[in-house]
């Protein structure tokens, strides 16, 4: 099983704003998006997504320190999808990402797990050092760290 850790960063935020994926304890990727404003929420979100793309439906365990995200994709998008994408309340925020990441994760063999995030976790602090490496790095895409 394939291990990744994710994590995003904007500062400020929102502002210039990066992510990146551990896999197996490795940096593997890093990125960003052209907007030269953007915010953790997104980073964090465009992370995960890049680890699904990744695994390529490989039995994975994605670890994250965004419980919203993991929220988003195991519980409410698949409501929101179901209304049209709408939701009580208002927007959707960071719809696109949504749009992208739900159906990666339906099918996919992934596992989305919460930890804490700045607590001494190994794989979340290198996580969390790359992306601000990425969002230094004013990336407007996902590249392989190898291709750097």
């Amino acid at each position: 099983m394939i291990t990744y850790y994710t994590d995003g960063s904007a500062s400020p935020n929102p502002g210039p704003g990066g992510f990146a994926v551990i896999r197996d304890n490795e940096p593997h990727i890093v990125g960003g998006e052209p907007a030269t404003e953007t915010t953790n929420i997104r980073m964090e979100g465009l992370a995960i997504k890049a680890a699904l793309d990744d695994s390529a439906g490989q039995p994975c365990r994605i670890y994250t320190d965004s419980e919203f995200w993991i929220n988003v994709i195991t519980k409410w998008a698949s409501g929101w999808e179901a209304k049209g994408w709408r939701k009580k309340g208002g927007e959707i925020k960071n719809l696109d990402i949504v749009q992208d990441v739900y159906p990666l994760y339906e099918n996919s063999d992934a596992e989305l797990v919460w930890v804490r995030g700045h607590e001494g976790d190994e794989g979340n602090e290198m996580a969390d050092e790359w992306a601000n490496k990425a969002r230094r790095m004013r990336l407007n895409s996902a590249k392989r760290v190898e291709d750097e």
